[in-house]
């Protein structure tokens, strides 16, 4: 153990260190201490659990030093990056961030390729000749500069300086909860430490984590409609200053604050609606970074239960109201005793009772009536005559598909409300089985690389889906157009792809097969934010297995080797279709060409591997000056390209690996070839 902290471990005939924690660093650095690129810091769990947290102090590979949140640990996919250093240059990469120094007098900086500093502390440093120094990534996610006078009367750690200014805010992006759990409330406390609370009628999941995710003490449930009116049901508490940013599904604008309540109340799927400036936001839950604010102005009505939890139903009535059933079963009851008193109270008493037996049968037979074939789905159900005039009659086409038509549409509301609706061309077997699984998969997942699916039809021969609308259009016309997206661009549609696979493959309660990878199923939104589309090859896959047998699905150049020999595949088919695609992003080329003229760039991987087996990689991009600047990043990216194509499916790497070496997290190895060239005579 040295002076400066650094536990190393030393070999008996090495004077180099077999390792040291200086180099394996977990929340935590001290003076003298460096943070190379690729290198990170990880937050703890809590306050008293020291197991990994989901905040991030990394130092990029393109020079930026930034804090950054993790929603699973084991995953890859950094959520949301809420503390920028500004420290890469694109147009210059010496002018870029190499590593954070901590220096033995307590000032820390990150040094530049050319030798300049970006300086991060304040300018007065507490001597270090007096004071014991460390900077701390805590378990809320606030970096900490913290010093400790070395005299013996000193009164404990000092705070010098700490990144964000207000986390509560600063976490803004659309993944994960925010700087709190899901349904919390962030508010910023003492030395810009976020506070979490749970609003009224939440409590903690977890006891022991005030940090972590609420849960309503009451139920919201569409299944509950019929049981009485919501006024009866529900009321709302008024918190101000107080917003969940990331969970709207709904605006209504203008607004007054009586519409907003009435318009959450009467809505089954909204638990707290938002009203600001003459407008009102429903929002539905898990509700995510929730934050308190004074700047907001705002007011959040909060839907909570006047009874607490909902009463279950009577057994053998469905969704039916028990609560009236009873009652009506008791007027029943007092109708047979009276029944001989009088023929005019018999006459009454079976007028009411005949009824009463109607009412409750229409209700019975409503509820024994489905409304939809989509179990456990939030999606808005439409009806077909709904999508005729969102669509003025199918008239502009967005794309087609293997099993339908993409159209424009704009629902009720405006140009806010654009969408892409995808009508299937016919209702055989096929095609119905390939509805179903789009409107349960994608309607249970939600991820920012992923398209949302906002509802669906299905009344009687018309099965339609309503997507959001990617006014981008595909990854296939971004980068086989002219002029090319620049390198940049292209790297970060490539790791948001990666992201989502990662999601698909991994972190789903159910695992999915996405089956059919390749630029015109990846869309990209507002901000050519890359975005996975069309499940409908989709496969899944139950938490208990790990291969399935189905038929072959995909597109020719896509699809892995497996597929054609009658084997099970696994999310490895997937890994193979994200390489082709990942070559043809670095390349901006088509993995086949029909044209006889190419010769031997016809194959896509083919010629990829010829060019990095002779050291060409200049062929690969051209003129692309961006991406010929950023060799090193350009040949790891070939590099996981060219792994994700082995033939072999166990010598791919999965996709949470994939996106570590595309973010360069991890060291990318020098790949093998990729096809088996033994012969057999």
């Amino acid at each position: 153990m040295n002076d400066t902290g650094n536990f190393v471990v030393m070999g008996s005939d090495s004077t180099d260190p077999l390792w040291e924690t200086f180099r394996n660093p977990t929340d935590t650095l001290l003076p003298e201490q460096i943070l190379e690129r690729g290198g990170f810091l990880v937050s703890q769990r809590s306050q008293a659990n020291f197991t990994q947290g989901r905040f991030y102090l990394r130092m990029l590979d393109n020079g930026n030093l930034v804090l950054v949140t993790q929603s699973v640990p084991t995953n890859s996919d950094y959520d949301d990056e809420y503390y920028n250093s500004q420290t890469s240059d694109t147009t210059n990469a010496t002018n870029s961030g190499d590593k954070l120094v901590f220096e033995e007098n307590g000032v820390m900086y990150v040094l530049k390729l050319n030798n300049q500093r970006v300086i991060l502390t304040p300018q007065s440093v507490p001597s270090a000749s007096q004071n014991y120094h460390h900077v701390t990534l805590n378990f809320d996610g606030v970096l900490t500069h913290y010093y400790h006078s070395r005299s013996s009367n000193s009164s404990g750690w000092n705070i010098l300086w700490s990144q964000p200014d207000n986390i509560c805010i600063e976490i803004d992006g659309d993944n994960g909860p925010g700087a709190c759990g899901y349904n919390n409330i962030c508010d910023r406390g003492t030395n810009n430490r976020p506070v979490c609370k749970c609003p009224q009628g939440y409590s903690l999941v977890d006891r022991n984590d005030a940090y972590g995710d609420c849960k309503p003490d009451f139920s919201i449930s569409c299944d509950e409609v019929g049981r009485g009116s919501p006024e009866d049901l529900y009321s709302f508490i008024t918190i101000r200053d107080t917003d969940w940013p990331k969970s709207d599904f709904q605006q209504i604008s203008p607004s007054t604050e009586q519409d907003c309540q009435s318009a959450c109340l009467h809505d089954c799927l909204c638990a707290v609606a938002i009203y600001r400036s003459n407008s009102c936001w429903k929002k539905k839950l898990p509700l995510s970074n929730g934050r308190k604010d004074v700047s907001l102005n705002a007011k959040a009505f909060m839907k909570i239960r006047k009874d607490g939890v909902p009463r279950p139903p009577s057994p053998g009535i469905p969704n039916g109201g028990s609560h009236q059933s009873k009652k009506w079963r008791n007027l029943a009851i007092m109708a047979s005793s009276l029944l001989g008193s009088s023929v005019l109270v018999n006459v009454l008493l079976i007028g009411v009772f005949c009824w009463g037996f109607f009412h409750i049968y229409k209700r019975r037979v409503n509820a024994f009536r489905p409304t939809s074939h989509v179990t456990g789905s939030v999606c808005h159900s439409f009806t077909y005559k709904e999508l005729v005039e969102a669509t003025k009659e199918f008239t502009e086409e967005l794309g087609r598909g293997a099993f339908g038509i993409v159209y424009k549409g704009v629902l009720s509301g405006g140009s806010r409300n654009v969408v892409a609706i995808k009508k299937l061309d016919r209702v055989a077997h096929e095609a119905e089985k390939d509805f179903m699984t789009e409107v349960n998969v994608i309607s249970q997942t939600h991820h920012k690389n992923l398209v949302r699916l906002i509802g669906y039809c299905n009344e009687g021969p018309h099965r339609l889906l309503v997507y959001e609308y990617m006014s981008n259009g595909t990854l296939a016309s971004y980068i086989y157009g002219d002029p090319k997206p620049n390198w940049s661009q292209r790297t970060k549609i490539a790791i948001g792809i990666a992201r989502g696979l990662v999601y698909l493959h991994e972190e789903c309660i159910m695992q999915i097969i996405h089956c059919d990878i390749k630029p015109q199923n990846i869309l990209l939104d507002d901000y050519h934010v890359a975005r996975i589309a069309d499940f409908g090859l989709s496969k899944l896959l139950m938490i208990n297995q790990s291969r399935t047998n189905t038929n072959i699905r995909g597109t020719r150049g896509y699809v892995a080797p497996e597929w054609f020999r009658n084997s099970p595949v696994t999310v490895k088919v997937d890994v193979y279709s994200f390489g082709v695609l990942l070559l043809e992003i670095i390349t901006c080329r088509r993995c086949l060409k029909d044209d006889e003229n190419y010769g031997p760039e016809a194959i896509l991987t083919d010629w990829v591997l010829d060019c990095y087996q002779e050291g060409k990689l200049k062929a690969l991009v051209e003129s692309d000056i961006e991406a010929l600047n950023d060799k090193k990043q350009l040949e790891r990216f070939m590099m996981v390209g060219i792994w994700c194509i082995q033939e072999d499916p166990s010598t791919r790497p999965t996709m949470g690996k994939v996106c570590q070496m595309l973010e360069g997290a991890v060291e990318v190895t020098i790949p093998p070839c990729p096809y088996n060239l033994s012969i057999t005579i």
